[in-house]
């Protein structure tokens, strides 16, 4: 722990420095290239693997079992649906979730028999229903608007907040690049895209702009006389502001990742609570993305957007010769 405050204080004084700015050219490389594969994965593997409320299927919900295990349930459909893929949960205490493609009239009926018998359930313990796709595309499309409107007001806040437009497109373009990597993710392990992860997306939005602006004030606090300076360069300026949130940056990823990490691994894959997976598992990643992408993505696009003012140019070559003339007087 001691360490750790060393750590923190070196970066914060400028005694350790770590170059996000100079070194922009390796990372925004590297995130086109997460951002391309992100594109491509779903593009070339058919897509992302949604649940039914997309695409549709059948569903039943057995009431007050005994026995919580999926395998069960499993089991079940495949006696009464031969070659049927199951999904099948623990929705809450004693209440099972099963679902499948959907299936025909002679199959479901041999389903609902079969899982009564294995859940040790009496009949009228077992629903089934068919889920349509509509409900997924309104929530999809609804999903759609909200983050249209959400990146609309973010970027006439930070704009308005923080009085330059180069800080609300450098956090959008950070903000974009958290959503595509998040769902490039998602594509290429396979994880099912349901309401919940949707709305697991829409959270990592606010979570993801929070961390930026903490980075862009300290920025902002740095840069005030930036004009009149001869310190350091705007963009040693806002390598240092990055370097000394770093720390903060950090913590924060922790303390917000421990808790959903908690949900997702003990509360979801131990016990079986499919909205919970499927929530905590988007914070879990989104989260780690946007602690990232504020660090190698928005601070050092807005030093790249804002370098090339004449006036910074300038400042730049004064602080240039400084240097050089402290150097000959050396």
């Amino acid at each position: 722990m001691k360490s750790f405050a060393t750590f923190g204080n070196e970066l914060y004084t400028g005694e350790r420095t770590f170059q996000f700015v100079g070194k922009r050219k390796i990372w925004f490389s590297i995130t086109a290239v997460a951002v391309l594969f992100s594109i491509l994965v779903p593009l070339l593997g058919g897509g992302f693997n949604f649940g039914i409320e997309f695409r549709g299927g059948s569903q039943f919900t057995i009431s007050n079992v005994s026995n919580t295990s999926p395998a069960i349930g499993e089991k079940a459909v495949a006696a009464g649906a031969p070659g049927t893929v199951a999904v099948v949960t623990n929705i809450a205490g004693k209440t099972m979730q099963v679902q499948t493609d959907r299936l025909s009239d002679d199959q479901t009926s041999k389903v609902k028999k079969a899982l009564t018998s294995a859940y040790g359930v009496t009949n009228d313990q077992v629903t089934s229903t068919f889920v349509g796709p509509t409900w997924g595309q309104d929530v999809s499309r609804q999903a759609i608007i909200g983050f249209v409107v959400f990146v609309l007001l973010a970027t006439l806040m930070m704009a308005l907040y923080f009085r330059t437009w180069r800080m609300s497109v450098a956090a959008i373009i950070g903000l974009l690049v958290v959503m595509v990597v998040t769902a490039g993710i998602y594509a290429a392990s396979e994880f099912e895209v349901t309401p919940s992860a949707i709305i697991g997306f829409l959270t990592i939005l606010s979570y993801s702009l929070y961390d930026t602006v903490v980075v862009f004030d300290k920025i902002r606090e740095n840069t005030a006389d930036i004009k009149s300076s001869t310190r350091r360069t705007f963009g040693e300026e806002v390598n240092l502001a990055v370097n000394q949130t770093l720390v903060r940056s950090i913590n924060t990823m922790m303390v917000a990742v421990l808790p959903v990490g908690s949900i997702l691994f003990i509360g979801a894959l131990l016990l079986g609570a499919g909205t919970l997976r499927d929530l905590s598992l988007a914070l879990f990643i989104g989260i780690i993305v946007s602690t990232f992408s504020t660090v190698f993505v928005a601070a050092p696009m807005y030093a790249w957007l804002r370098e090339k003012e004449p006036e910074l140019v300038k400042q730049a070559k004064k602080v240039q010769a400084k240097r050089a003339a402290q150097t000959v007087d050396a």
